[in-house]
């Protein structure tokens, strides 16, 4: 998308909030990320998480920073039950592993932070002029030089299981921030999507469930509640889950997510102040 997004910056407005306020989710291609890098990153991921539980837990997760390694304990209102996976939460000024534990981890996946940073400002820059506001008008509240700034990364690991009759990887949710960019792996299936809610403060959930195929390459995008609020419902949060396979083995499934979330202090309201 970065390739030539000035030259083709209405082009991609138009096609961006055609998705946005539909589905809510869109691909990108051609976004100046390349696979090879795409793939280091999942590389140092499966690194982290193959250490031992107490290496990992030397960074925790913590409740006031949101930040930190966490094991199964995301519970959904929708299932009840944790979600069947581990992450990994940092920000720029978050603990980082060591190069002990996971040689080149803090360098690497603060360019690749870095990386993700640009595409989200020219898709946030496309979608503020499709509402009618100034170019950097959503950009300014995503700032992620703020002090208050409370955008992050999320390397996931849903694990393995011979058999997940029962269990979810990830249920029904809507994220709650303002954008999502995700990465996923070849044949590392199960995300599923599901078009409909019409007001940011819907919790009903339609019937019909779409599968987005896992790709290396390009990156799965979403709205979340902040945003969809912010565009007075015009551009769709949409409720999707991370299924597992009905019968037989669910492989691993490694994601990397980047959660625009936008500043804890700044006030933002959409054209028609709603």
């Amino acid at each position: 998308m970065s390739i030539d997004f000035e030259s083709r910056k209405e082009e991609i407005t138009k096609e961006l909030l055609a998705a946005a306020e539909t589905a809510g989710f869109f691909s990108l291609v051609d976004h100046g990320i390349t696979v090879e890098e795409i793939n280091n990153q999942f590389a140092l991921s499966k690194a982290f998480f193959d250490l031992p539980q107490e290496v990992k837990a030397r960074i925790p997760h913590s409740l006031e920073t949101n930040n930190g390694w966490e094991y199964k304990s995301q519970i959904r209102p929708s299932t009840g039950v944790p979600d069947q996976k581990e992450s990994f939460w940092l920000q720029r000024d978050s603990e980082w592993p060591s190069d002990e534990d996971v040689l080149g981890f803090s360098a690497a996946t603060k360019s690749f932070i870095s990386k993700c940073e640009v595409i989200s400002k020219q898709v946030l820059a496309c979608l503020s002029i499709a509402l009618g506001f100034p170019e950097d008008h959503l950009n300014e509240a995503m700032d992620v030089n703020a002090p208050d700034n409370l955008t992050q990364m999320r390397m996931i690991h849903y694990m393995a299981s011979e058999n997940a009759v029962g269990t979810w990887r990830a249920g029904n949710h809507t994220d709650v921030g303002c954008l999502t960019l995700l990465f996923q792996r070849d044949g590392e299936d199960g995300l599923e999507v599901c078009p409909g809610r019409e007001t940011h403060t819907d919790s009903s959930i339609g019937d019909k469930f779409s599968p987005i195929p896992a790709k290396t390459g390009p990156i799965v995008v979403n709205i979340g509640d902040m945003l969809m609020a912010w565009s007075d419902d015009r551009l769709k949060a949409n409720f999707h889950r991370v299924r597992a396979k009905c019968e037989g083995k669910s492989p691993d499934r490694y994601t990397i997510a980047y959660f625009n979330t936008g500043r804890r202090n700044v006030v933002m309201q959409g054209p028609l102040k709603k």
